[in-house]
């Protein structure tokens, strides 16, 4: 009550509210005491600050096959180059506490590909913390600080319930410097096609954040957690007023999950593809204005099926909730779990209709029959699956597409030093097709020394030549 008490009266003592021009200009007044001229944000902070914490993540890396780490920086576009043999990568964030059982929420690209994890807490204690979860596709992860208990921990807000022009404080570890508040207010809300992860919703924020911010939290004026700061834009590298968090609507799924024991989130599969709608899509469909995601394509024995959508129609919202792109979709999708049935209202023919769709996880079928490589061949070392819903869910690959898909590496092993990674589909080896993993296995096992492989990798396809 302490803080909302405060917040109440700093509120009304500072800013005018809602009011129209007349009585915004009626309500401005210097302070009227020397206790108003002291209002300060130092409650919040000392009730909040105790809960966030540094992230120290490491690990070792071999150097690559340069040749082959070459063929596939040129062909796909990548430029992370190996590291030579030994040498160490670490990693530096923020993260907060969610519970006081030492559950610890953070960007996943902090801890990502690290293999060991401290967590230094406003105190100075440190611990080492297990991944419990972590997400590249939401870019949030949980940890679990070893041998900890009855730390303080920050409740989670509505960040359904934010508007812009709201008073947030983002709280973290820029550059390594130490804790640091800054203070700013919520400039935009469902900002989508940010470029940070596969499910972009996020709240925008003027509130400086630096390198180091990562997993740092976005605090309201009820001193509860609305976001996770995840990024900034910046040409710099420094903040210029430009920062994305994760909403804490999103926060809650993540935990859900982490304390039902999953090792990643469960997410609801709709079975359709989707695109945006532009200004040429929403005149065909009768809109005076693009919004909603246009359905494309609709896989067989689907909840999209079953519900009786249809290639054409256009989602305008999920549950009520407005949906403008495919990235506000899958946010707003993912939100409603896998338990139940989703209201979609769709447009069809000039007329709005609701349809309930199924909330279910995406099936295994075919089984993922998983084969680890040990033959010496160029993907020894790989775990390859048979693609099902669930792992194109997984891996984010196109169910379409033939082949079977690279599910886990030996960071030791021959596959990674080639430049094979996790989510490649391997279409094709020495010209025949796979289907399964057992014929990828047989025929890896056939070759005389060398091995044509075709890889799909983003949608691009090409074959290359390697050998022994």
């Amino acid at each position: 009550m302490r803080i909302a008490s405060y917040c109440l009266s700093a509120l009304a003592a500072v800013f005018a509210f809602a009011l129209t021009g007349a009585e915004a200009q009626q309500s401005r007044a210097v302070p009227a005491s020397k206790a108003q001229i002291q209002l300060s944000f130092a409650p919040i902070v000392h009730d909040t600050t105790g809960a966030v914490v540094n992230v120290y993540a490491t690990r070792s890396e071999r150097r690559q096959n340069a040749a082959m780490e070459e063929f596939f920086r040129r062909f796909f576009g990548e430029n992370t180059p190996g590291m030579p043999p030994g040498r160490s990568q670490s990693s530096l964030g923020s993260g907060v506490i969610v519970d006081r059982a030492g559950l610890v929420i953070t960007n996943n690209h902090v801890i990502e590909n690290m293999n060991e994890v401290k967590v230094a807490l406003a105190d100075r204690r440190e611990f080492e913390a297990d991944i419990v979860l972590r997400d590249p596709r939401i870019d949030l992860a949980v940890l679990k600080l070893k041998g900890a208990s009855n730390l303080q921990a920050i409740d989670l807000g509505d960040s359904e319930a934010l508007q812009v022009g709201d008073i947030v404080l983002a709280i973290g570890n820029p550059f390594g410097v130490g804790q640091t508040v800054t203070q700013g207010i919520v400039s935009a809300l469902a900002r989508t096609q940010v470029g940070i992860s596969d499910y972009q919703f996020f709240i925008q924020t003027d509130a400086a954040i630096n390198p180091g911010n990562s997993g740092g939290a976005l605090i309201d004026m009820n001193g509860r957690l609305v976001g996770i700061n995840t990024a900034i834009y910046s040409r710099s590298g420094g903040s210029i007023g430009i920062g994305f968090a994760i909403p804490a609507s999103m926060v809650k799924v993540v935990l859900n999950s982490a304390k039902s024991g999953a090792r990643t989130v469960v997410r609801p599969w709709l079975g359709a593809r989707l695109q945006a709608v532009d200004g040429e899509i929403a005149t065909s469909l009768g809109l005076d204005h693009p919004t909603g995601v246009l359905i494309t394509s609709i896989y067989d024995k689907s909840p999209a099926a079953d519900a009786g959508l249809k290639r054409g129609d256009a989602i305008l919202s999920v549950d009520s909730q407005t949906v403008d792109n495919p990235d506000a979709f899958g946010y707003r999708f993912t939100l409603k779990g896998t338990q139940g049935q989703a209201p979609l209202t769709i447009l069809r023919g000039g007329k709005q209709m609701t349809l309930d769709v199924k909330l279910t996880p995406p099936p295994e079928i075919p089984p993922r029959d998983p084969v680890r490589i040990r033959s010496r061949s160029p993907l020894a070392g790989a775990t390859l699956v048979n693609i099902s819903p669930a792992v194109a869910e997984e891996l984010q690959i196109d169910l379409s597409d033939d082949g079977v898909a690279v599910a886990e590496l030996d960071e030791q092993g021959v596959a990674a030093s080639v430049g094979f990674k996790k989510g490649d589909q391997i279409v094709a080896i020495n010209g025949e097709r796979l289907a399964s993993t057992k014929e990828a296995e047989r025929a890896l096992n056939r070759s005389g020394g060398y091995w044509e492989v075709t890889i799909s990798r983003g949608g691009r396809v090409f074959t290359t030549v390697l050998g022994r």
